[in-house]
């Protein structure tokens, strides 16, 4: 009788353990496919930061006024945050099918979310900083004398406003990478 308790007992630890391993797994692949769209979304924004440019002719067509996303550190900033960011996720593809593959991996899961972090933290800096002089050239500030010039370069503006949201869904992303991570590690 006693034996009969203790396989009961030791069938349930058996049943308990296959679901949560089911869950890590799934939490693998969403972490696989999230990283791949945020390859998609910070890789778009950096080539459409990089690639922004429009010139406007001034009185004759010799005289032209020009808007480039390297007049400005701050864009620059931005195309190399994404980029960088970009190479990293595509570098991290390995490590997420890995885990999907050995969902118990405790180690790497670690590094991941350390870096993961990392790269949170950077493409937040450069797209807050990209943020803050997209709306000064939307809106301007009338106290510095800083005019908006989204009225003359209007083209110039809705692509850094657009790479900007691109960056954003990248932070949102990376938000829920490291939150699935620290919960796939809290399972164990």
């Amino acid at each position: 009788m006693k034996a009969g308790a203790l396989e009961l007992g030791h069938a349930s630890k058996v049943t308990a353990t296959v679901p949560q391993r089911g869950v890590n797994r799934g939490m693998s692949i969403l972490d696989l496919f999230l990283r791949i769209i945020a390859i998609i979304a910070t890789l778009g924004s950096a080539i459409a930061m990089g690639t922004t440019n429009e010139t406007l002719p001034f009185f004759t067509q010799f005289i032209r006024f020009r808007a480039k996303y390297s007049d400005l550190p701050t864009f620059t900033f931005f195309v190399v945050a994404n980029a960088i960011v970009s190479a990293y996720l595509v570098l991290s593809l390995g490590m997420s099918i890995f885990h999907i593959m050995r969902s118990r991996a405790q180690a790497s899961r670690i590094a991941l979310i350390f870096f993961d972090a990392a790269m949170l933290a950077l493409l937040t800096a450069g797209a807050s900083a990209s943020a803050a002089i997209v709306y000064l050239a939307h809106k301007g500030n009338t106290k510095a004398n800083w005019f908006p010039i989204c009225q003359q370069y209007d083209s110039f503006c809705h692509r850094t406003s657009g790479s900007l949201v691109g960056s954003f869904i990248g932070i949102i992303i990376f938000i829920l990478l490291v939150l699935f991570s620290a919960v796939a590690l809290s399972r164990r």
